[in-house]
């Protein structure tokens, strides 16, 4: 969901998480949304994305405390920048936008959907 197209009234479905000014930059926080942990981020440039806390390789809810920065990754393209939180435990980095794990292409980590409103974090259900 684009910050810019965000209303109250899209927010039925969301949990308000923090004020974005309490998530520093390139760092993440843990809330609790609809029953499952979920580790929200604020990239260098303000940007917020919502992935699942748990990670698949030391199966520990650690995401949120890992290190958030951006990567080269070959694309399509070229070259493109990813951002990524490399977790705490294993290292192994997760794309921030897909949840793909950029070391091992077959993991993914869940990501979910995000609004920004009046400097609120709402983080909504699951992307698909």
């Amino acid at each position: 969901m684009s910050r810019a197209a965000v209303d109250r009234s899209d927010l039925a479905t969301f949990t308000p998480v923090c004020g974005l000014d309490q998530i520093d930059p390139e760092s993440g926080v843990t809330a609790l949304v609809n029953g499952r942990t979920v580790a929200v981020f604020k990239t260098y440039d303000g940007r917020v994305f919502a992935l699942g806390n748990y990670d698949p390789f030391s199966r520990a809810s650690v995401l949120a405390r890992g290190i958030v920065g951006t990567r080269a990754e070959k694309g399509p393209d070229g070259e493109e920048s990813v951002d990524f939180v490399a977790s705490p435990m294993h290292k192994q980095a997760f794309a921030l936008a897909d949840g793909e794990c950029l070391d091992d292409r077959t993991v993914r980590v869940p990501t979910y959907e995000v609004a920004v409103v009046d400097r609120v974090v709402w983080v909504g259900g699951p992307r698909v």
